[in-house]
């Protein structure tokens, strides 16, 4: 479980809190302003976007807190067994081992090689579900950076409402127009504020989470279309790992191969004994 974001807006809001004083928070509370910011945000996004995509909202939160679901080294380690039992048995082999995979598109990918299809086709199938997997990723993420936009266009829009109430009240002749001054001006000011704090405490980093969670996908389903394709050209397992490294980390790289070379030592000693 990753818990950054959720640390993340705690921290805010506490330094928020503690910078504008315990003793002062209720001068910055007001029902008028939250509704122009918050709920003209929320109306704008509806009216942005279909609702196939607004009710995917609940997802969203939810992937923002897994943490760990894409385990390159580990993928490495079954695009290697594949390979070697390709190798030994044909790709047909691969089959009931495919059954046992719980990835949907790893799965799936497995399978267009054991179909025996034509390599280019199979590329070029694969590459499309990446390509519709990135748009559907671009729609969630979208509705969140158009949030960050949103809320500081409502926040100055409820600075206009104050700033016109209180022109409008300056302007009575009797003292009723004076008594609201105050009070119209902080809708004005803190609109304004809210806009701010919504659009940078939360809009834009769940934008951010949901734009890493995608980048960290698409990397490894990218190294399944390059581990499965390789296996079906035939490519040796230990090229196919170092071709497979090549788009991790080099911390990762030399644990990986490290991890590889000993398991390699312990079944040599083993045939030798």
């Amino acid at each position: 479980m990753d818990i950054s974001t959720l640390i993340g807006w705690v921290m805010a809001m506490g330094l928020i809190v503690w910078g504008i004083g315990f003793e002062k928070l209720g001068n910055f509370w007001d029902m008028q302003s939250l509704a122009i910011v918050v709920g003209g945000a929320i109306a704008a996004l509806i009216a942005s976007y279909p609702f196939r995509i607004l009710k995917e909202v609940p997802k969203h939160i939810l992937i923002l807190f897994r943490g760990g679901k894409y385990n390159i080294p580990k993928l490495v380690d079954q695009m290697v067994d594949l390979a070697m039992l390709a190798r030994q048995s044909g790709l047909l082999a691969l089959e009931e081992k495919a059954e046992e995979i719980k990835d949907p598109f790893f799965k799936q990918s497995v399978l267009k090689i054991v179909d025996a299809n034509d390599p280019d086709k199979v590329r070029e199938m694969l590459e499309k579900e990446l390509d519709d997997m990135a748009a559907r990723h671009d729609e969630a993420a979208g509705i969140y950076e158009k949030g960050s936009a949103y809320a500081p266009a409502f926040g100055m829009i409820g600075t206009l409402v104050g700033l016109i109430n209180m022109l409008k009240g300056m302007n009575l002749g009797d003292g009723g127009g004076a008594s609201n001054l105050g009070q119209d001006m902080s809708v004005a000011l803190i609109t304004t504020f809210y806009g701010s704090a919504f659009a940078n405490i939360f809009f834009q980093p769940i934008a951010k989470k949901l734009r890493i969670r995608q980048a960290e996908e698409e990397l490894y389903c990218a190294t399944i279309v390059e581990g499965v394709m390789a296996i079906q050209a035939g490519e040796n397992p230990k090229f196919l790992r170092e071709h497979l490294l090549s788009c991790m980390k080099k911390s990762q790289q030399k644990k990986l191969l490290l991890k590889a070379e000993k398991a390699g030592g312990g079944a040599a000693g083993g045939g030798e004994g």
